[in-house]
C-alpha cells in the first residue's frame, strides 16, 4: 500500500524521497527490517498469550535427551512468522503482481491447515491432529489453485533471448544495444531450468508431444500434477524438518534467501542476459516477500533456538514448505530442489526409509527391523548422543554448502 502511496505522490506532487520506493532493493531492506522488528517484539507478546491460553506442547516420551523438559512449551507459534510476513508485503509489496496474489493465498492457505491441524492436536485432546488425508486434500487443493494460475494467467510470461545469429547482426549495428532488445515478446511457456545441463531448458509440454503434438493444449494437466507433487512433498518435508529447536526455522532462512537470489536475477533482464538465464517479467517482486519472510524467520528464531520458547508448529513448518515450493515453481527452479532443499530431502526419505524397511523386514521375518536408530533423521542423531543444537549447527552448515551450490549451477552447466 506505500507503495501506491508513494507513486501517488511522485506523479501528483514530486514529493522528496518518494521514488526510493520505486527501487526494489530500498522496498526489500525495508521489508526485511520491518518483518524483524514485528517477529521480535510482537512475537515475545503473542508467546505470553499462547502461554496464558495453555497452548503448550503435548510430548510423546521417545526416549531422547531433553524431550521431557519440553512439555509445555507454547506451540502454534507460526501465527508469529505468518504475521510478520504478511504485514510489510502488505505495505511495501505490489499486492496486484500475481506472484504476490498466489504467496499470500499459500500462506494463508497453508497455515489454516496447520492451524486446524494444531488446534485439534491441543484442544480436541487428539494427537493425531487433522487427519491425514484432509491435509493432503490441502495440499492437492493448493497445488491446483498455483498451476491452474501459473498455467493460465496472462502475467505469467517469460522472455527468450533472440536467435544467436539475429543477435550478432543487432550487435553489429550497436554493440552498446540495450540488452532487452535482445529478446523476443512475452509469451507463455511450461520450460522450466534443469541445473547442470548446458541446454538448461525443458518444456513439460514434452512429457506428452512425443505422443502426438497435438496433445501440447494438455499440457495444463502434467503441469498440475507436477505442482501439486512439488507443493505435497516440500511442506510434509518441512514439516518433518521441525522436530528439534530452530532446525526448521534456520534452514527454511537458508533455503528461502538462495531462492531470493534467483527471483531477482531472473526477474532482471540485464542479469538475465549477462548471466544467459531465463528471464521472467515481474517475478523480481517476489524478493520483497522473500525479505519479509527471511526477517520473520530469524525473528522467530530469537525464541525457537535452544531452548525454545516456542514451537512454530504445524501452523509454521506446513506453511514454510507450500511457501517454499511456491517460489521455486515461479522462479522456475523446482528442479533445483533436491539440491536446494537437500535437508527435507535427506528428513522425508529417512522416514520412507525406515517405515518402508521395517515393514518389509516384519513381513518376510516376522520382525521389523531399522535402518536409523529413530527417523526423521534428526533424531537418529540425538539417539547417536548428539545435542541438538549441535545437530542444528551442523545442518545448518550443509544448507549453506547445498545454497552455494544452488546457485553455482547458475554458471556451472
Amino acid at each position: 500500500m506505500l507503495f501506491y502511496l508513494f507513486e501517488f505522490l511522485k506523479q501528483h506532487f514530486d514529493f522528496p524521497g518518494s521514488s526510493l520506493l520505486g527501487f526494489i532493493t530500498f522496498r526489500a531492506a525495508m521489508t526485511i527490517i520491518l518483518s524483524l522488528l514485528i517477529s521480535l517484539i510482537y512475537g515475545k507478546r503473542i508467546i505470553r498469550f499462547l502461554q496464558k491460553q495453555q497452548v503448550g506442547e503435548t510430548i510423546r516420551d521417545l526416549g531422547l535427551e531433553g524431550q521431557v523438559e519440553k512439555a509445555g512449551t507454547p506451540t502454534m507459534g507460526g501465527i508469529i512468522i505468518i504475521i510478520a510476513t504478511l504485514i510489510p508485503v502488505l505495505l511495501f509489496a505490489k499486492i496486484d503482481n500475481i506472484y504476490i496474489i498466489l504467496l499470500v493465498v499459500t500462506t494463508l492457505w497453508m497455515g489454516t491447515i496447520g492451524f486446524i491441524d494444531d488446534y485439534i492436536k491441543k484442544f480436541k485432546q487428539d494427537k493425531e491432529g487433522l487427519k491425514g488425508k484432509f491435509k493432503v486434500l490441502g495440499q492437492v487443493g493448493l497445488g491446483i489453485i498455483v498451476g491452474a494460475t501459473l498455467y493460465f494467467n496472462d502475467n505469467v510470461t517469460i522472455k527468450e533471448k533472440l536467435p544467436i545469429a539475429q543477435q550478432k547482426v543487432i550487435l553489429a549495428e550497436n554493440p552498446n544495444v540495450e540488452p532487452s532488445k535482445l529478446f523476443m515478446a512475452e509469451e507463455k511457456s511450461t520450460k522450466t531450468t534443469i541445473p547442470f545441463v548446458k541446454e538448461n531448458e525443458f518444456d513439460y509440454a514434452n512429457l506428452i508431444t512425443w505422443i502426438h503434438s497435438g496433445l501440447e493444449k494438455y499440457a495444463w494437466v502434467i503441469f498440475i500434477l507436477v505442482t501439486i507433487f512439488i507443493i505435497t512433498a516440500v511442506s510434509n518435508g518441512a514439516n518433518l524438518t521441525d522436530g528439534i529447536d530452530g532446525l526448521a526455522a534456520g534452514t527454511s532462512a537458508i533455503i528461502v534467501l538462495t531462492l531470493g537470489i534467483f527471483a531477482w536475477l531472473s526477474g532482471n533482464i540485464i542479469f538475465s542476459e549477462y548471466l544467459n538465464i531465463m528471464f521472467i517479467p515481474r517475478v523480481e517482486e517476489i524478493t520483497i516477500y522473500i525479505a519479509a519472510f527471511v526477517g520473520a524467520l530469524i525473528g522467530f528464531l530469537w525464541y525457537n533456538t535452544y531452548p525454545a520458547q516456542v514451537f512454530m508448529g504445524d501452523t509454521g513448518s506446513l506453511t514454510i514448505g507450500g511457501i517454499i515450493a511456491v517460489i521455486a515453481i515461479a522462479v522456475r527452479k523446482e528442479w533445483l530442489i533436491p539440491v536446494l532443499c537437500g535437508i527435507f530431502l535427506a528428513e522425508n526419505l529417512s522416514v520412507v526409509m525406515q517405515v518402508s524397511w521395517f515393514k518389509y523386514t516384519k513381513r518376510k521375518y516376522g520382525e521389523g527391523r531399522r535402518i536409523f536408530k529413530m527417523s526423521p533423521l534428526h533424531h537418529h542423531y540425538q539417539k547417536s548422543g548428539y545435542h541438538e543444537s549441535k545437530i542444528v549447527t551442523r545442518f545448518w552448515i550443509i544448507g549453506i554448502l547445498l545454497a552455494i551450490v544452488s546457485i553455482v549451477t547458475l554458471k556451472i552447466r
